[in-house]
Order: C-alpha cells, then structure tokens, then sequence
C-alpha cells in the first residue's frame, strides 16, 4: 500500500474472507491470457490472491506486493505453495527467472505507488481492492502496460461504494465540529473514478479494455458487523491519526450511526450492499 505506515490488521481483514474474495474469482475468471510466465499482484495484502494466482498459472513466477509488514508476515506465514520468499525493495520489482521454469512465489515489500515494470517483462499485472488507496493511481496506467509483453493483461478491482453511508458517515464524522482539526492534515484516499473515465483513460494505452461493475449484497451475521467489515478498511487511517482515548471515542460514535444506516433484517442479518468496479486491459498483441 501507499507510505502512510496504516497499521493493518490481518485478522480483521479476513473475518469476512470469502465475501472479500468473491470479486477477485470474478475478476480472475476475465483475464483471458493462458501462457503465462510472470504475474505480479499489486497490493497482495495477506497473500491469499497471490496463492490462487499462482495456482491459476503454477508454471509462472508470482510476486506479490505490498508496504505492509503485517500483511507481508501473514502472507509469508500462510500456506502458501512451494518456493514463497519474502522481500524488501524501494520501487522495482519484477520477475527473476527464465521462462520454462517452475514456478514460484515470492513477496516484496514496495509501495505500489512508485513500483515500475521494467518494459515487456510481465504477462499479467493483477490489483485486487488495492489501488483506491493510490492517489493519481491511473497516471500509472501507461508505464504499467508498457510492463506487459504484447497480449499481456492489466487487471484491478476497486470499491466503487464511497457515496454509500458506510463511508459517507466516516466522512461527516472526521469533519464534525467535535473530530475535524484532528483530520485537518489527512491525505486525500480513496480516489476511484468512474467505469467510464477508467474505459477511457485505459484505451489510450491498451488495445482492449473490458470494463464493468457489480453491487454486491452481503448478508452479515453477528453484531455491528457493517462496523467490524469498515473497521478493518476504511476506518484504519482515522483511527491511526489519534490517540487510544480518542480512537475508541471515534469509533464508537462511528458504530452507532452504522447502526441505523444498516439496521438487521428479519431474518438476524444485516444487508451490506458493496459496489465495485472492475478492468480489464490488453497490450496489443
């Protein structure tokens, strides 16, 4: 992720594994590139989409990124297939080893934000929920598919659900009159575009670009777990940015106003509705 120093919580973040997981099966399922040597996976968090993607093309060299040393420890840690090796680099990292060879896994520790391919070196770029956290990220578009080799794929995810009250409320919150000269100097984040200027901005660098999205209604059990799902996301840079008194304060009062926006159903569970877009992008061949 981006230099910010975000404790993340492994843990946290795969409470809701398989809900978190379903758009990257479906974007996975779009790439349509089989002889595959190189993948790098921008973002890899935990390290379970590296695993897949490695399983996807077990003969390829798959580097998962990402600046988190939490999530890079549990990547590591996690079964993983043979091979995993764990990094540190500054911006560069790209595939080591001859085509023909048996494939890998390998983990670096690099901010997205300023990684470069070196040109033709890669057969797939692949970002799952990772690139909102990037400002200015689709500037980035035309060095990353000058990092493909011809008939290569750059495909992201991104949530598209930042008018949904799931965040609108963390926004009202960190601006009220009570938080907001604690959050004067924050960062701008999540900057996400529409499907559309993605379609745009993509087919000046790539020969296809195949551009959708999906509104996902998840049914959650437990309590506030709309709270418990932000907590691990969004939530994280606000509560980094005060102290522990503070932090509970925030995220208390960030609880309750989830609670009416997301009420429980009749049935116990509570309806998240999550919004993401997706790309496709090819190099032409």
């Amino acid at each position: 992720m981006t230099e910010r120093h975000i404790r993340w919580d492994p843990g946290q973040y795969l409470r809701y594994r398989d809900e978190r997981q379903r758009p990257f099966w479906e974007l996975l399922a779009r790439i349509p590139t089989v002889d595959v040597r190189n993948v790098v996976d921008l973002g890899c968090g935990t390290g379970a989409g590296t695993a897949e993607l490695s399983r996807r093309w077990p003969g390829a060299e798959v580097v998962g990124i990402d600046l988190s040393d939490e999530m890079l420890a549990k990547a590591s840690a996690s079964e993983q297939p043979a091979g995993v090796r764990s990094e540190d680099v500054s911006s560069h990292a790209g595939p080591r080893k001859e085509p023909g060879r048996e494939g890998s896994v390998r983990f670096v520790r690099a901010d997205i934000a300023s990684w470069t391919p070196e040109p033709s070196s890669l057969d797939v770029i692949f970002s799952n929920a990772a690139l909102h956290w990037i400002p200015g990220h689709a500037r980035r578009f035309g060095s990353w598919v000058e990092g493909l080799r011809r008939g290569g794929v750059l495909a992201f995810q991104v949530p598209g659900n930042f008018d949904a009250p799931s965040h609108t409320l963390l926004s009202d919150l960190a601006t009220s009159a009570e938080w907001r000269h604690r959050f004067a100097t924050r960062d701008p984040a999540n900057q996400v575009h529409r499907p559309s200027d993605y379609y745009n901005l993509l087919r000046q660098v790539a020969e296809d670009v195949d551009i959708w999205e999906t509104t996902y209604y998840h049914p959650l059990s437990g309590d506030d777990p709309v709270f418990e799902w932000v907590s691990a996301t969004a939530l994280r840079p606000y509560v980094e940015a005060l102290n522990r008194d503070e932090a509970l304060s925030f995220a208390e009062s960030y609880r309750e106003s989830l609670r009416v926006a997301y009420p429980r159903e009749a049935s116990g569970e509570t309806m998240f509705p999550f919004r993401r877009i997706f790309a496709v992008a090819t190099r032409a061949r």
